[in-house]
């Protein structure tokens, strides 16, 4: 008998990591993963994936598509440590070396519904002129040992950072007993055209 009182709630994330915009560089690819407080847990999906080496198109816009899925879905009890979505990218250095191009992250939309999100991109710089050029002629770039640490705030405001780059995420959120638990994510706005089913309990949302 199914009970009328759920335990935790659970969040669907589909989407896919679209591309990138990276001026300067070609040749690049992305790897992803997640991160999330101690009281969530995955229970379907992939937590973390690489995707492909792509180039710029001969469009004038020369962006970097990826177009690559994103599914998973986690279950909790609160809403404290939702879940971020980190990015790192990737490509070759003049000699070949593989070098960190930038790092994001970002939190999963909170509202069900479609979304999109551009994330600007930052990679660390050495602090010495002389650590930068050595680092340079080396391929050995300052870079996070792990990625993650990215959307954590400990230790970040030490490190001395440059702004490189956009990658631009699709969303799409489904949620499900989290109004049962007494957590509404529903739109702030009238406009917005909300469907809701009683028979499954997912919540999804369509922005017009």
């Amino acid at each position: 008998m199914a009970t009328n009182n759920p335990s935790v709630f659970l969040l669907t994330v589909n989407g896919q990591i679209e591309g990138a915009n990276f001026p300067e560089y070609d040749n690049l690819y992305c790897k992803y993963c997640f991160v999330y407080g101690h009281d969530w847990a995955p229970t379907s999906g992939l937590e973390e994936g690489i995707t492909q080496i792509t180039c710029k198109g001969s469009q004038s816009s020369h962006r970097l598509i990826w177009n690559f899925p994103l599914e998973t879905t986690f279950k909790s009890t609160n809403p404290s440590g939702w879940p971020q979505l980190v990015v790192s990218v990737y490509g070759p250095d003049v000699f070949g070396n593989d070098v960190v191009r930038g790092y994001g992250a970002t939190h999963i939309p909170f509202t069900p519904g479609q979304h999109t999100c551009t994330i600007p991109m930052f990679v660390p710089e050495p602090t010495w002129r002389l650590q930068k050029f050595t680092s340079w002629l080396l391929g050995r770039r300052p870079e996070y040992t792990d990625p993650k640490v990215v959307a954590q705030g400990e230790g970040r405001e030490v490190t001395r950072v440059r702004s490189q780059g956009f990658v631009t995420v699709s969303f799409h959120i489904m949620t499900k007993d989290m109004k049962k638990l007494g957590y509404d994510t529903g739109p702030s706005n009238l406009s917005s055209n909300r469907s809701y089913s009683a028979t499954s309990g997912w919540s999804t949302e369509e922005q017009l």
